[in-house]
């Protein structure tokens, strides 16, 4: 079975199955540009690069139900780079944990803990 285009929101939880090439596979599909898994499913992520990360661009995150969200991955891109202040503080006040990494080692520990059964949540910048 050929290998689907995303259309912007898969629901249900996926692994990612694959990253690179500006974009993610999961689900069978596959998909150009950053994404944020979620347990309502995988939205398409206007983000592009670190400095797109914040409290707006990721509303999608804040309207989850309370306590589906303990852990936050977050993929910077190919570097580390740390969370705004603001953001570290919506954060902390919805009870969800942040652990921004470049985004390989996030898609590989998000799919990991998904399959551990954790609450989990990623929020991957597409790379190269």
């Amino acid at each position: 079975m050929a290998e689907q285009k995303y259309a912007g929101f898969l629901p249900g939880a996926h692994p990612i199955e694959g990253y690179g090439a500006g974009g993610f596979r999961f689900g069978g599909m596959s998909h150009r540009g950053s994404i944020l898994a979620l347990p309502s499913g995988i939205h398409a992520w206007s983000a592009v690069d670190a400095a797109d990360i914040g409290v707006a661009s990721l509303a999608p995150l804040f309207t989850e139900p309370p306590g589906s969200i303990e852990h936050l991955l977050i993929g910077t891109g190919l570097e580390l780079v740390p969370l705004g202040a603001a953001l570290r503080q919506r954060l902390r006040e919805a009870g969800i944990r942040a652990e921004p990494m470049p985004t390989g080692a996030a898609a590989r520990t998000y799919s990991i803990l998904l399959g551990e059964k954790r609450r989990v949540a990623a929020a991957l910048l597409a790379v190269p």
